[in-house]
């Protein structure tokens, strides 16, 4: 799994990219946490290169997601490709996190 977090304004973007799964989500919660560790209170995920998310997956966005809520941030998520929004439908996280098609759309929203 790969992970690139760049910025626009006050918004901290991670790209993942490969799978998010048991194998991958230990180091995938310890970057995001890095970054909320770092002062970032507006974290936005791009999942348009991530091939698989598992439950382990969905548990990361969700304790990222709670992470920033008890600091006063907001996670979005944007860009589900048809395999991620397929899991994000199936477990219910499409009405759980804030998911938005475009970046742009998440970006907007902050």
């Amino acid at each position: 799994m790969e992970i690139n977090v760049r910025e626009i304004g006050d918004v901290k973007i991670a790209d993942l990219k490969g799978d998010l799964d048991t194998n991958t989500a230990a180091q995938c919660e310890a970057k995001l946490k890095e970054i909320i560790e770092g002062g970032g209170t507006k974290l936005l995920l791009n999942l348009e290169k991530l091939d698989f998310m598992s439950s382990a997956g969905l548990r990361v966005s969700l304790a990222t997601a709670k992470l920033l809520q008890s600091q006063g941030g907001t996670l979005r998520v944007c860009c589900l490709n048809e395999t991620v929004q397929e899991i994000f439908e199936m477990s219910g996280f499409i009405n759980i996190l804030n998911v938005t098609k475009t970046e742009q759309e998440s970006l907007d929203a902050f």
